[in-house]
């Protein structure tokens, strides 16, 4: 079997916002962008990892979702607990002082774990947990 992750989802409110932070902050291309308003669709990645993206969408555009489901996806948005994403780096001290600059949000500084990895962990504009971790 042959099976490899190719986009992620997460959610955004603000689009401008979102692409600003991927784009401008974490320094990913955009591959795609589609829609209007607040109802865009952007594709964005690595620069130099094509096979490797995150879809940031609308959150509850889906028409299966209820009322009551998309009241559910705001409030747990608004509180930063709806969507995250590991990512990785092998200078975490220098992402995490470009994200700084950036006007990021800190959730934790660079910190080693218990479980023996060093990360840290910012929120995006949209709230989602983005934790970087550092790889060798």
């Amino acid at each position: 079997m042959d099976i490899t992750i190719h986009t992620s989802f997460l959610p955004h409110d603000d689009p401008e916002a979102s692409l600003a932070f991927y784009r401008d902050v974490l320094g990913f291309e955009v591959r795609s962008d589609f829609g209007t308003g607040t109802m865009r669709w952007i594709t964005v990645g690595p620069v130099g990892q094509p096979g490797t993206s995150i879809l940031l969408a609308p959150p509850a555009a889906d028409p299966g979702i209820t009322e009551e489901e998309r009241g559910t996806i705001t409030r747990m948005m608004a509180k930063g607990t709806y969507g995250w994403i590991l990512l990785a780096t092998r200078d975490l001290d220098g992402t995490f002082e470009k994200l700084q600059a950036g006007d990021a949000e800190v959730v934790q500084e660079p910190t080693r774990q218990p479980y023996g990895i060093r990360d840290c962990a910012f929120r995006d504009p949209a709230g989602n947990l983005v934790r970087i971790q550092e790889v060798g």
